[in-house]
């Protein structure tokens, strides 16, 4: 069977053009960066920095040091954690997060709060997968310190008001980090329009390398907030009594980066950028709408999550089938789908289920593609009749 990749909430296939520069930077260009002056560590460094300003750009940051580099979202989750909420939210005050988090941005929490005796609430969902609003002001007026939310929930598909969130938020006196894992590759983000203090971006999930992300931050919280991890490159002067740290982003980037990782996202973008969010938008949707339409007329499936925002990603159960069962049955039919909880186990209990199959679009799928899995689901219906 040719393969019908529907995994993409996961991680994203790796256009050419991205493969291409990872392997031209190894081939032509490969040296440290910010410390040699060299020809081949000036032309790597300029590549570095280039692509930190492409992905300033392709958020709408106002300045390129509001983007550090970094592992993937779930590293700026944690650094956030390590860094600001430490230092500023006390024993006792809230951290507010909801019910339909990816682990990342979860367990970090679960740890502070262990360390050190905060608080941690959860902004309960809908029957339909979103975030129960009249809740979350709620929450809010009980005094929170920071809201850690998704922008586009990877088992659900729901996309968040996040910037009527973050206006509430800052209403309330409190700061909002965005988990933007799952939304980056599939709709527009202008961090200066959310108006968010933080938004996290996982280089994977928008069809660049693994092990390369970013966390965006306003500057003067930046400024103020103390290392994460120490060692080269994140330091101006060092003694036995003491140190002396480097200024934003390079606070926050201790050691040899990802560097081929960073060139591979800025590939990605350019990749991504070759399209109009228009025409992305038009055909996630599409595929989305067809995709639900033909789901819901095969016999025995439920779909989980119906949002009235939501993103190119379908959850569903097949009646009396495991999960686990339905995708192996629709990978040896060539259909790679995702089953499981997906790393969201909340939302999995508060829908009664021990797992879903999840079919996640990105803009290289096509509508034949989602014929071969309802196809694939008649297989298993026969297999299991």
């Amino acid at each position: 069977h040719p393969l019908v990749y529907l995994d993409n909430a996961a991680t994203t296939q790796k256009p050419q053009n991205v493969i291409n520069t990872i392997t031209g930077y190894y081939e032509r260009l490969n040296a440290n960066i910010h410390r040699g002056v060299h020809f081949l560590s000036q032309r790597s460094t300029d590549a570095y920095e280039t692509a930190r300003r492409k992905l300033r750009l392709f958020i709408n940051a106002t300045q390129d040091e509001e983007i550090i580099f970094l592992r993937g979202a779930t590293e700026a989750v944690n650094l956030l954690a390590q860094t600001w909420a430490k230092a500023n939210v006390k024993p006792g005050e809230t951290i507010l997060i909801s019910e339909m988090e990816h682990h990342s941005n979860i367990v970090p929490w679960q740890l502070l709060a262990q360390q050190t005796g905060i608080l941690l609430k959860i902004i309960p969902i809908t029957d339909d997968g979103e975030i129960d609003m009249d809740a979350y002001q709620k929450l809010l007026a009980e005094g929170v310190k920071l809201v850690s939310v998704v922008h586009m929930a990877n088992s659900l598909g729901t996309i968040n008001p996040v910037k009527e969130m973050t206006k509430m938020a800052h209403n309330a006196g409190a700061l909002i980090m965005v988990d933007g894992a799952q939304a980056a590759a599939h709709i527009p983000v202008d961090v200066q329009d959310i108006d968010c203090d933080f938004y996290a971006v996982s280089g994977h999930k928008m069809f660049a390398p693994t092990g390369i992300g970013a966390l965006y931050g306003k500057r003067d919280i930046l400024d103020k907030m103390p290392p994460y991890h120490g060692g080269g490159d994140m330091i101006l002067n060092v003694t036995f009594d003491k140190t002396e740290f480097n200024d934003v982003p390079m606070k926050f980037e201790a050691g040899t980066p990802n560097i081929s990782g960073a060139l591979g996202l800025s590939a990605a973008i350019s990749w991504i950028s070759q399209y109009s969010w228009d025409d992305i938008l038009r055909h996630e949707h599409d595929l989305l709408q067809y995709g639900t339409e033909a789901l819901s007329e095969a016999p025995g499936v439920s779909i989980i999550g119906n949002a009235k925002e939501k993103g190119a990603i379908i959850s569903f159960s097949l009646k009396g089938i495991h999960p686990h069962d339905i995708g192996t049955i629709l990978d040896q039919e060539g259909v790679a789908v995702r089953t499981g909880h997906h790393c969201t186990q909340p939302v999995m209990r508060r829908f009664g289920l021990p797992a879903t199959t999840r079919a996640s679009m990105a803009l290289y799928n096509t509508r034949g593609e989602i014929d071969a899995l309802v196809k694939a689901l008649h297989k298993v219906r026969k297999v299991f009749a």
